[in-house]
């Protein structure tokens, strides 16, 4: 190989050595070295390489002995360094395909993400658990993987709304309602409603909402025992010891919002919300008894003629009347409410 180098200042020397090379050889020569041309005929400066130039340059030095001599644009370790990266990235291809695992069916796949969206408190170990029962074999890596869209954090605890979601048929909410008069006096009503159904269960009205009558109203609003378990109110001092202790008799777990958060209540402050738009905004209020004939009036309306949005249209306490069968036209009764201002629309019989 000291005999065939030739040495780069001597061109008959060099030419004495081409012809002992092979005609592949010197094609594959002259091969590198037009491509590093092809190099330099794109920029004057520093020209860029690209994935297809190293690997043109890295193949085509294979084939010549002396491609340390074929090469003047970059150091032969750095032709080294890109062989090597090749090489890494060509054995890395192969084994991954080699050792790749049959993928899952979609049936199980949407099984995980089923138990993943309906039980917030299963991790991969626990969804894991139970699909073993169903002799199906899963890795938690995989689960976790497929549990990532669907959950991004796992809560720590049971959250305020998953709570009023599996106990919702039995929490009632209360609070009041503030209603100033034509003389500018101040009225308050009294609210309960069913968180579930959104029924109001109770309403009565005072205008001195001490603790004793707020404790009355939920006697009232529970007779028989027809109690739930869970009752939400606020921090007015209005509920008293009288009230705490009606509750615990009655068996009631009352259970306080923070402070400054409405949210908390959220269906008793809709409520509020839509009784000022819907009916106190539109009428004058002259005593208490007016207000109360004029709430339980609204509250029938609510109950048993208002959809709610939050029960996909369907009615909080719907009365028992004979409708027409499926398919028949009847005629459109219109009933007004509230003095013509809401209407009921319902068909004959």
């Amino acid at each position: 190989m000291r005999w065939i180098k030739p040495p780069t200042t001597s061109l008959a020397l060099g030419t004495l050595a081409d012809l002992t090379r092979s005609k592949t050889e010197l094609l594959a020569e002259h091969a590198l070295l037009r491509q590093q041309l092809v190099i330099l005929h794109r920029q004057i400066k520093r020209p860029p390489y690209r994935k297809t130039d190293r690997l043109l340059l890295v193949l085509l030095a294979s084939m010549v002995r002396t491609w340390k001599q074929a090469l003047f644009l970059v150091q032969p370790e750095t032709l080294l360094r890109w062989h090597r990266e090749l090489f890494r990235l060509f054995w890395r291809r192969k084994t991954k395909a080699q050792a790749r695992k049959p993928k899952l069916s979609p049936e199980t796949i949407s099984l995980i993400k089923e138990m993943a969206a309906h039980h917030r408190l299963w991790g991969a170990e626990r969804i894991r658990s139970e699909l073993l029962k169903l002799a199906i074999r899963v890795s938690k890596r995989t689960i976790q993987k497929y549990m990532r869209p669907i959950r991004r954090t796992r809560p720590s605890g049971q959250t305020w709304k998953t709570f009023l979601r599996n106990h919702a048929a039995e929490v009632w909410a209360c609070d009041f309602l503030q209603v100033t008069d034509l003389f500018f006096r101040p009225l308050f009503a009294f609210f309960i409603i069913e968180w579930k159904s959104r029924k109001v269960i109770h309403v009565n009205v005072t205008r001195s909402p001490t603790d004793r009558w707020v404790a009355q109203q939920l006697r009232e609003a529970t007779p028989y025992g027809q109690t739930p378990k869970y009752l939400i109110r606020d921090n007015d001092k209005k509920f008293g010891p009288n009230f705490a202790r009606v509750a615990t008799t009655s068996g009631i777990k009352v259970l306080r919002t923070p402070y400054r958060t409405p949210q908390a209540n959220a269906v008793c402050e809709r409520f509020l919300g839509s009784v000022r738009r819907e009916c106190l905004d539109h009428c004058f209020i002259f005593q208490e008894k007016q207000l109360y004939r004029l709430l339980n009036v609204y509250v029938r309306c609510f109950n048993q003629a208002r959809p709610h949005q939050g029960l996909q249209q369907r009615l909080p306490d719907p009365p028992e009347l004979s409708a027409p069968p499926p398919g028949q036209s009847g005629h459109v009764l219109s009933v007004p409410m509230l003095g013509g201002l809401h209407h009921d629309y319902q068909r004959a019989a």
